[in-house]
């Protein structure tokens, strides 16, 4: 593995040594600044992470995104990615016209395992977990206990 080599600039140097004596910042923020400091000071990830009580694997993403991105990028949290959704829109609005229908027969009303085994009957999805249905139907405001939802026939 290729090993980043922190060097600070001497204005690096002071705005980091800033940040970890002021305290004024997130915990997440100062705690990167010393991992960056320890950093050029020639310290290794492990020795970095016992004495920060932080895994190695932290220390080696922010001296990366350091040596990649710069110091701003390497002190801020990083957006967390958008999750990607369970269902395409053409499994949602099947989904949907499903809830608006006839629940099986002996059920009063469908309920989200059904939906849930329904949509892999169907061949809709290979598997789904009925919070995926909840989450889905959650969004688009269709829940099968809803009378005004249109889950139940009029």
């Amino acid at each position: 593995m290729e090993k980043h080599t922190i060097s600070l600039s001497d204005n690096e140097r002071r705005k980091l040594v800033a940040i970890v004596t002021k305290g004024r910042n997130k915990a997440s923020y100062i705690q990167r600044a010393h991992v960056l400091l320890k950093s050029a000071d020639g310290k290794t990830d492990g020795e970095i992470s016992q004495w920060l009580y932080i895994s190695e694997s932290t220390v080696r993403r922010t001296r990366l995104r350091f040596c990649e991105s710069g110091l701003e990028a390497a002190l801020e949290d990083q957006p967390a990615p958008e999750p990607t959704p369970k269902l395409k829109e053409e499994q949602q609005a099947y989904l949907i016209a499903l809830t608006c229908s006839q629940p099986p027969a002996g059920r009063e009303r469908w309920t989200l395992e059904l939906l849930a085994q329904q949509l892999v009957t169907d061949g809709v999805v290979e598997t789904i977990s009925p919070e995926a249905v909840r989450l889905v139907l959650k969004k688009t405001n269709s829940s099968p206990g809803k009378f005004e939802a249109g889950a139940f026939p009029s």
